[in-house]
């Protein structure tokens, strides 16, 4: 597609009224140029002139830089760039909704822990193998945890009415209220299935609940009872890295990206209302692409 020129002119009013409000330097506006000559190049290919941009094609547009490899950093600058020059479009009246207003800039510096193995994985949800309420409980947690992608918080929060096990799907109400479906893998519903037959009513005894995983009180587990139930089972199966749930839930993702999954349905699956935040996901997925591109090219 192309515009017949206006976004390139767009570019040089924005450039120009840049320097005579801010008297930038000609370093900056240069790195203005270039971030939103790039953007004109994607917009060129896949929609119309900058002025005709919504909020989902510049999601679309930063989803794109991570999988060309763009850093945590550069992306944000880029938006940092884009931000500005709708602000201006807005102030100007040549545009009457900014598409930057509500997208946050990629967290930077946020280092993602060492994943785990897909073996050592196995190890720990293997670690529960004593066939009493309690373990039946715990296996069903871990499993539950690492097929879903579950925050840790949501995990010990799940109710029986956001199981559907006939479908093999989790109604999930995460951070805001946000509302998501997360499916459960075979296994999980196998043991989830177990646990609520024969483990839950003997733990559950007199009292009434309607939480999924409970003490052998009968009460809620917490988060901080998982957190030591998640260490003692590592100890148990061999794990000699400090691992907590929030492991298993990057190991979620991880896995998923290693098996062929994109960005944006690991996105979806982990709830985070912007792809910035997965994007700490980015170098799994940067080395999964050079994984295909060494097994498969005839040049690899």
């Amino acid at each position: 597609m192309t515009d017949d020129g206006r976004s390139g002119d767009l570019i040089e009013q924005f450039l120009d009224a840049a320097w005579l409000e801010s008297g930038l330097s000609a370093n900056t506006l240069a790195a203005y140029r270039s971030d939103l000559s790039a953007f004109k190049r994607w917009c060129d290919e896949k929609i119309d002139a900058l002025d005709k941009v919504s909020r989902a094609d510049l999601l679309n547009y930063l989803a794109a830089n991570v999988y060309a490899g763009l850093s945590a950093r550069s992306s944000a600058r880029r938006l940092s760039t884009l931000r500005r020059f709708y602000r201006y479009l807005l102030r100007e009246g040549l545009i009457v909704v900014d598409p930057t207003s509500d997208i946050r800039s990629p967290a930077q510096g946020r280092p993602l822990p060492k994943a785990m193995t897909e073996a050592a994985v196995e190890k720990l949800l293997g670690a529960p193998s004593e066939g009493t309420a309690l373990s039946l409980r715990d296996r069903s947690m871990l499993e539950t945890m690492y097929s879903s992608g579950l925050r840790v918080s949501e995990l010990v929060k799940l109710n029986l009415s956001q199981l559907d096990l006939n479908t093999g799907l989790i109604r999930i109400v995460g951070k805001g209220g946000k509302e998501r479906i997360v499916p459960l893998g075979d296994e999980a519903s196998d043991c989830l299935e177990r646990y609520l037959e024969i483990g839950r009513p003997d733990l559950l005894g007199d009292h009434k609940s309607d939480g999924v995983f409970l003490t052998r009180r009968g009460h809620p587990m917490t988060r901080q009872a998982f957190w030591q139930l998640i260490k003692r089972y590592a100890v148990r199966a061999g794990i000699t890295t400090d691992i907590s749930p929030h492991t298993l839930r990057h190991a979620f993702a991880t896995h998923l990206l290693n098996h062929g999954a994109d960005l944006r349905s690991v996105q979806m699956l982990l709830g985070h209302s912007d792809l910035s935040t997965t994007q700490i996901y980015t170098h799994v997925a940067r080395a999964r692409l050079q994984s295909l591109h060494s097994a498969h090219h005839p040049r690899g």
